[in-house]
């Protein structure tokens, strides 16, 4: 939501505030460090081994007051996350019109991803404005006759990379500072990152993730760096399995900042992330999702990502071919990222004002436009 609440703080008319809930305190004030963003209402909704129901119910005690005293014309949540949900839940009891970022995105599967699934399906259901990331995702929309305007924006975390990688790439000693955080990456090894919280990987689908990177570890060509979830059912098996392992880095959870620097680093990025799904084509960077299903098909379609679940043979088979064969590494290179241009937000606000927009597809690029996303602009290491 970074470069929605920038667009915002630059339109003569609109007071926007930003309420934050407060998990994950200190990855969130590396963002809002990052990108600048003053907090007019701070939560503090974690508590020690919360359930999701619990989790629920404090958010809908602590979010009500402040929709109370604010009063506002209307409420902007992204994303799947329960507080999204409960946010949206908490606006329409009191009549609050609903804006959902990345409206749209479905499996199919309510249990894939888990919770995430049923809380976007509930937040579009709510929602007056439906503003989706892309067209497959409005036609998602449209099969659910929801009562909802629908506006393809592309994907607002396009944005934020573009913000991000700009900052990197015209500040050299940025670059310095941020590699100092890695020395024991080898320019002789191309890096594999992974990233894996998913709740539907817990026990069997993590042991089979850990037996396949100890597995690739004992490549001689390859260094893994692995920012391990704060979460106790990833943290478990994690370094029980890998900590002791050649070639492998489990380090602490990044903030966005490295995390971008580290991903334009890599070869290959293996992952269990919504996110990253979305990040990495436009950084020239093959994308394997331990998933069995993504709501991110476009992807999938445009060549950029694939689904290789959590068997362990099946991973090791898919790295493997990505570091042998470098025809199908390039093939997966030189793609045109389908999320978006970078320019989400600007629509977004565009739509709020009450202005015309043209609606982001990649049909509606310029040949010259297909040409330098091609080219994988975002990339410069």
């Amino acid at each position: 939501m970074a470069p929605v609440v920038k667009a915002l703080s630059r339109e003569t008319g609109i007071q926007s505030l930003v309420c934050v809930t407060g998990q994950h305190r200190l990855m969130l004030q590396q963002v809002l460090d990052l990108f600048d963003i003053k907090v007019d209402h701070s939560l503090d909704v974690m508590l020690p081994n919360q359930t999701l129901n619990g989790l629920s119910a404090r958010l809908i005690g602590l979010l009500d007051p402040v929709l109370e005293a604010v009063n506002p014309d209307r409420i902007l949540v992204h994303g799947d996350t329960t507080t999204a949900m409960i946010a949206a839940l908490t606006a329409f009891h009191r009549r609050i019109p609903v804006a959902h970022v990345e409206a749209g995105l479905r499996t199919g599967d309510l249990t894939q991803p888990w919770p995430e699934e049923m809380n976007r399906r509930y937040v579009d259901v709510v929602s007056d404005l439906l503003l989706a990331p892309t067209t497959g995702a409005k036609t998602n929309l449209a099969a659910e006759n929801l009562a909802g305007r629908i506006i393809v924006t592309g994907n607002t975390v396009i944005d934020a990379l573009r913000l991000t990688i700009e900052s990197i790439v015209f500040n050299r000693q940025l670059q310095q500072r941020l590699d100092a955080h890695f020395p024991y990456l080898q320019p002789d090894k191309k890096l594999l990152l992974v990233t894996g919280h998913r709740r539907e990987n817990f026990g069997s689908g993590f042991a089979e993730i850990c037996d396949a990177l100890a597995t690739l570890s004992h490549r001689s060509d390859i260094q893994i760096v692995y920012p391990v979830h704060l979460n106790p059912n990833v943290q478990g098996p994690v370094q029980a399995t890998l900590s002791h392992l050649p070639n492998i880095h489990l380090i602490e959870p990044l903030d966005y900042l490295l995390f971008v620097r580290l991903m334009q680093r890599s070869h290959v990025i293996l992952t269990d992330s919504g996110g990253v799904q979305e990040e990495a084509p436009s950084l020239g960077k093959p994308v394997l999702v331990m998933r069995n299903v993504t709501e991110r098909p476009e992807a999938v379609a445009a060549g950029t990502v694939q689904l290789v679940g959590t068997d362990s043979a099946r991973i090791v088979a898919a790295v493997s071919q990505l570091y042998d064969d470098d025809a199908s590494w390039q093939q997966a290179t030189q793609r045109i990222n389908p999320y978006g241009d970078g320019y989400a937000a600007e629509r977004i606000v565009d739509v709020l004002c009450g202005r015309t927009i043209t609606e982001f597809s990649v049909g509606n690029f310029a040949p010259q436009e297909k040409e330098r996303l091609m080219a994988n602009s975002f990339q410069n290491t």
